[in-house]
């Protein structure tokens, strides 16, 4: 009977706690993710690469639009109730080195505005698995 104690308390406080869900209040909480996409947003403008792309968008709604989806994506208290990443790039033909000219422009956001690397890479990889979504050929 003392075995089988021992095993279940040595059970219990062995299992790894999950720590909180930090990364909205690493980012800087709303006012941080705004300044993000605020940043992103001008270099996607302002990159030869890829603002072509943008042309045709209604820039205001895309700010609005990328700021509660990333606020939802870093775990904060939004919720994000725009098209699927599929459907909103659908017939655009965005290539693997769109999505990468995006990626390095957010990253030079975050740079700019001060955000720790480990920070961003925490944001990045949340962000990662929507570029099977995105790039279509």
């Amino acid at each position: 009977m003392k075995s089988s104690f021992a095993l279940c308390f040595l059970l219990l406080t062995a299992a790894p706690a999950f720590a909180e869900d930090t990364l909205f209040a690493d980012m800087g909480g709303q006012a941080g993710i705004d300044r993000i996409v605020d940043a992103s947003v001008d270099n996607y403008l302002a990159d030869g690469r890829i603002k072509a792309i943008f042309d045709e968008s209604n820039i205001d709604r895309l700010r609005a639009e990328f700021k509660v989806q990333f606020c939802q994506v870093a775990g904060g208290p939004c919720d994000y109730k725009g098209h699927d990443m599929t459907a909103a790039h659908k017939g655009l033909h965005l290539t693997n080195a769109n999505f990468n000219a995006v990626v390095e422009d957010l990253q030079d956001a975050m740079d700019r505005i001060g955000l720790p690397s480990a920070t961003q890479n925490r944001f990045l990889a949340r962000l990662a698995p929507m570029q099977h979504q995105v790039v279509s050929r």
